[in-house]
């Protein structure tokens, strides 16, 4: 049996290779550029891109099952393909905003692409990622132990990219996940200013709070680049799920601790989910 990850050097796909490989698993990695690639000898890395299906046919030949990264804009014609070369069983990496209705546009796409196939099918839907925060934050803590945000006490269960690999790995081996979709959080809810404090505690140097504007924090994260400049209006309100315009003030009349206890892996994976303080003590030198 072949599994084919697509995403593969991604913050969850690289871990879902190293799961199936521990595993023991025949694993295919799909990366745009194999060059950069660094998995064992036992994993065939192939070149393709999902933004382009007609490089996938090599990829997919012989393949039994495979996790999805999402590209909304070629689902079906990736799908269709997948299904074409017998593929039998997808888990798709999609989002917790489909359960709350907010993603119509991303992610809500590539599910329905996959339902409306012969396939079996599983969906994985993650809140925010712990892994966001190594992203955003990391380069003020690098340089200038700070964290420069508008809400230290917004809180959220944010969920390590591992528990999330984790479900995604089950589903792919073993059965009774056939139309199931998967919220998965942290276990517990963690204020910006306490996951600060806890990634202090794991770097054991002071990291500072500076309680900053929605404008002064949108203009830092697009300085800084990258995913905190291309998520800096979503993340900061200026913006809803779908791009349309939203008001800063809006998000702090939110308490999302309200929802009380939501779902995590252990309900897949029968192990308790991650931390955050774990997270934070496993990339501290990412913020060094």
């Amino acid at each position: 049996m072949t599994i084919l990850v697509t995403g593969a050097t991604g913050g969850v796909g690289r871990l879902v290779v190293e799961r199936l490989v521990q595993d023991d698993q025949k694993v295919r990695a799909l990366t745009r550029d194999p060059s950069k690639a660094a998995f064992p000898a036992s994993v065939e890395v192939v070149a393709g891109d999902l933004d382009r299906p007609e490089t996938l046919a090599g990829a997919l030949r012989g393949v039994d099952r495979m996790y999805l990264f999402p590209v909304a804009k070629t689902a079906r014609d990736v799908v269709g393909l997948a299904e074409e070369a017998g593929v039998r069983r997808v888990v798709v990496l999609s989002s917790g905003a489909v359960t709350g209705g907010f993603d119509t546009d991303f992610h809500l796409p590539v599910e329905q692409a996959v339902e409306a196939s012969g396939m079996d099918w599983t969906h994985v839907r993650p809140g925010e990622f712990m892994l966001n925060k190594l992203w955003l934050w990391g380069p003020s803590i690098r340089a200038e132990r700070v964290v420069r945000d508008p809400n230290p006490d917004a809180a959220w269960c944010p969920v390590h990219e591992r528990d999330i690999a984790d479900v995604a790995a089950v589903a792919l081996l073993d059965d009774g996940h056939a139309g199931a979709a998967y919220d998965l959080n942290g276990p517990e809810f963690i204020s910006y200013r306490d996951q600060v404090r806890t990634i202090s505690a794991a770097l054991g140097e002071e990291v500072g709070f500076e309680v900053v504007t929605p404008e002064e924090a949108r203009e830092s994260y697009r300085k800084q680049g990258g995913f905190a400049a291309e998520n800096a209006d979503f993340l900061l309100g200026f913006t809803d799920y779908s791009g349309g315009d939203a008001d800063p003030a809006d998000a702090k009349d939110i308490d999302l601790s309200a929802y009380g206890p939501l779902p995590t892996s252990e309900a897949v994976t029968g192990r308790p989910a991650r931390t955050f303080a774990e997270w934070a003590r496993e990339h501290a030198d990412g913020f060094r």
